[in-house]
C-alpha cells in the first residue's frame, strides 16, 4: 500500500483498500473516498490541514458524525484488501497485537472517555487531571521479511466500559473475574476475528507482549490450532504440572539473540537490551 504522486496517478491502491466497503448511501463511499486521499496527502496532518478548506473539512466531520457511517463500514475494504494479500502469499504470517492510547485534550471527558487519572502539582498543593481518551487493540499481519499486509481486527473502547470491573479487581483476586468482563477479552476476540479473516490458522502466528499471558487466550489458540510467541509475565506450571516455564526454558538452547539500544527520554543512550 503505497502514498503519494506515484499511487495517486492511476489511483490503484485507494480503490484496492475500498474495494469491499458497501455503504448505505453511494454518496458517503465518494466522501470517504476522498477523504482517504485527502489524509493520505496529509499524513501527520490534522482534518482540518489535511482537508485544506472549509467546505472539505466540514464534510470530513459531517461523515464521521453520520449515523449511518459506522467502525464497520469503514473497515470492511481494508480487512477484505489485507485477506486477499495474505492470500497471495504461501509463507508463515505474523499477527501482531498490541493496544494503543489516543489522548486528546478535553474539558468535559464524559463525551469521548477516560484513560486514566493523574496527580499533578505538589504534596502541599495537589490537583486532579483526568486524561481523556479512547483505547484501541489493533492486530497488524506481516510477513516474516516484515511487509505489512494490512490489520486483521481491531477493538476500540474506553475505561467507562470496564468501570464496574475495575473497581472489582481492588477487592477480589483479578482471575476470578471472568474474562468476558474483562479488558483482556480483547485479546481473544482479535484472536478469533482474526483467524476468521484469514481463515488458515496453521500459517499465522500470534505475537504478545507481557499482557497476553492470559490462560484462556492459550486455550483458544489451542482450539483454534493457531500458533503464538508472547513474553510470559507469571512463571505457569508447564507439562505435567511438576515444574514450571521457567525451569523448562533454562534446558532450552537460545535460537538467537538480538541486542537493541536504548535511550532515555532525552534520547541519550542507556545501554543494550
Amino acid at each position: 500500500m503505497g502514498t503519494g504522486s506515484e499511487d495517486q496517478g492511476d489511483g490503484c491502491w485507494i480503490d484496492r483498500e475500498l474495494a469491499g466497503c458497501e455503504f448505505q448511501d453511494e454518496r458517503l463511499g465518494k466522501r470517504f473516498r476522498k477523504l482517504l486521499e485527502q489524509l493520505s496527502d496529509g499524513t501527520g496532518e490534522s482534518i482540518p490541514m489535511a482537508c485544506q478548506d472549509w467546505a472539505n473539512t466540514k464534510a470530513a466531520y459531517r461523515f464521521f458524525d453520520n449515523e449511518r457511517v459506522s467502525e464497520k463500514d469503514i473497515l470492511a475494504g481494508h480487512f477484505q484488501a489485507t485477506r486477499e494479500r495474505f492470500g497471495g502469499t504461501d509463507e508463515v504470517a505474523l499477527v501482531l497485537h498490541d493496544t494503543t492510547e489516543f489522548s486528546y485534550r478535553r474539558e468535559d471527558g464524559r463525551a469521548i472517555g477516560k484513560l486514566s487519572k493523574s496527580h499533578i502539582g505538589t504534596k502541599s498543593r495537589p490537583r486532579h487531571h483526568t486524561v481523556c481518551g479512547i483505547l484501541m487493540h489493533s492486530s497488524l499481519v506481516v510477513t516474516p521479511e516484515g511487509l505489512p499486509l494490512g490489520l486483521s481486527a481491531v477493538k476500540f473502547w474506553t475505561r467507562e466500559q470496564f468501570k464496574g470491573t475495575n473497581a472489582l479487581k481492588k477487592h477480589i483476586t483479578p482471575t476470578r473475574v471472568p474474562i468476558e468482563e474483562k479488558e483482556s477479552i480483547r485479546w481473544l476476540k482479535n484472536l478469533q476475528e482474526s483467524t476468521r479473516l484469514l481463515d488458515t490458522p496453521g500459517r499465522c502466528v500470534h505475537i504478545g507482549d507481557r499482557e497476553s499471558d492470559i490462560y484462556e487466550l492459550f486455550c483458544a489458540a489451542q482450539e483454534i490450532q493457531t500458533h503464538f510467541v508472547l513474553r510470559t509475565c507469571a512463571d505457569r506450571l508447564a507439562g505435567d504440572g511438576d515444574h514450571t516455564v521457567e525451569e523448562e526454558m533454562e534446558d532450552v538452547d537460545c535460537k538467537g539473540l538480538h541486542r537493541i539500544e536504548v535511550r532515555n527520554r532525552n534520547g541519550d543512550a542507556k545501554g543494550n537490551a
